[in-house]
C-alpha cells in the first residue's frame, strides 16, 4: 500500500520552486562552473532539500538563453546536480515594467510576451522548463500562455498588475500559479482593488507561492494570506540567491550587486528593492513554526507536498 500524504510528507525532503543561486553560487552567472553548481547542490541536500527549480530571471534574451544553456550543461555534468535540479523556472522577461511591479528586474529588458521569443527560451532550456512567470496583462490574447500550456509548462502570474477579467481569461488559457504573492508589486497600492486581493479572490483556481522569510512578507500578513488561500495548494519558496546560507555581505545575481544586511534582507545597491532572499528552507520552517504556530502537517504541505503537486512532480 502507498502511504497517505500525511505519512509520506515526513519522508519527503523539501522542494523549492524558486532558487536563483545558493551558498555563494549564482545560477544567473555568465560564467557558471559545473563543479561550483554541484557544490551548491550538495549544500542544498545537506539543508534537507530534495529538489529545486533553478531560476533564471529577466535580462536581454540572448543573455537569458546563454544562462539557461549553462544551467543545462552544469546539470548534465554531475549526477548530484542532475538529482537536485529537477527543472528550470524562467522568471521574465514578459513582466510588468512599471516601477514596483518590475521589482529588481531590469525594466529596460522587460518586453511584451510573444510565442517566438518564448520558444527561443524554451529551446535554450532543452526541455527542462517547468514554470514560466509572466504578467498576464503583457500577454496579448494569452497567446504565450496558450502556447506554454500546450507544451505542458506551468504558467505563473508574477510581477504583474492584471485586472480581474485578465486573470480569469489567463486561467481559462492555462494559468495555474502565482509567483511570490505580496511581492513584485509597489509598496503603496490601492487598499482594496489591487493584485493581492484579485489573486486571493481566485485562489481556488491557483497554486499560490509565498516567500516566507519574514522580510518579503511580514508574518502577520502571511498568516492572513494563508488563511484565505488555504493549505491545499499554497506553497513556500525561498527565492534564494547566492547569499543563501552565507550571512551578511555583498553578493551577485546576474549583473546586479546585492547587499545583505544584518537581518538577512537582500537589497539592491540603491536599497530601493529586495532582490531575492538569503534564507534557507530550514530557517523558514523554523520561523513558520515559531511565528505563525503552524503545525508540522501544514508546514509539510507548504514546503514538501504542494510544491511537487503544483508542477506535477510525483510524491514517491
Amino acid at each position: 500500500l502507498m502511504p497517505d500524504s500525511g505519512t509520506l510528507s515526513s519522508l519527503l525532503p523539501f522542494f523549492d520552486l524558486q532558487v536563483n543561486g545558493y551558498d555563494g553560487v549564482d545560477f544567473n552567472s555568465d560564467v557558471l562552473c559545473p563543479d561550483e553548481v554541484a557544490s551548491a547542490c550538495r549544500r542544498l541536500k545537506a539543508d534537507g532539500v530534495g529538489g529545486i527549480l533553478a531560476t533564471i530571471i529577466t535580462d536581454d534574451v540572448d543573455s537569458m538563453c546563454r544562462r539557461l544553456s549553462s544551467v543545462c550543461r552544469a546539470r548534465d555534468a554531475n549526477n548530484e546536480t542532475r538529482e537536485m535540479i529537477c527543472g528550470i523556472h524562467i522568471e521574465g522577461p514578459f513582466i510588468n515594467a512599471e516601477t514596483g511591479y518590475v521589482g529588481a528586474h531590469p525594466a529596460n529588458e522587460v518586453r511584451p510576451a510573444d510565442p517566438e521569443t518564448m520558444k527561443r527560451l524554451l529551446d535554450a532550456a532543452e526541455g527542462l522548463t517547468r514554470i514560466v512567470t509572466l504578467a498576464p496583462e503583457c500577454d496579448a490574447k494569452a497567446a504565450t500562455t496558450r502556447m506554454l500550456a500546450d507544451e505542458n509548462v506551468v504558467i505563473s502570474a508574477g510581477h504583474c498588475n492584471s485586472d480581474l477579467d485578465t486573470l480569469k481569461q489567463s486561467i481559462d488559457a492555462g494559468l495555474s500559479m502565482v509567483t511570490h504573492l505580496g511581492n513584485g508589486c509597489p509598496l503603496s497600492i490601492p487598499r482594496h482593488d489591487n493584485i493581492i486581493q484579485r489573486v486571493l479572490s481566485l485562489s481556488e483556481h491557483l497554486h499560490i507561492g509565498f516567500i516566507a522569510d519574514g522580510v518579503h512578507v511580514p508574518y502577520e500578513a502571511l498568516g492572513n494570506y494563508l488563511a484565505v488561500a488555504g493549505f491545499e495548494k499554497s506553497f513556500i519558496v525561498t527565492d534564494a540567491i547566492s547569499a543563501a546560507g552565507r550571512g551578511p555581505g555583498e553578493f551577485q545575481l546576474g549583473n546586479r550587486r546585492v547587499v545583505v544586511d544584518q537581518q538577512l534582507a537582500t537589497w539592491s545597491e540603491d536599497r530601493k528593492n529586495l532582490v531575492g532572499s538569503a534564507s534557507t528552507m530550514p530557517a523558514i520552517v523554523q520561523k513558520l513554526s515559531q511565528q505563525l504556530k503552524l503545525t508540522s502537517e501544514q508546514i509539510d504541505r507548504l514546503t514538501r507536498i504542494n510544491p511537487r503537486n503544483a508542477i506535477g512532480e510525483k510524491l514517491a
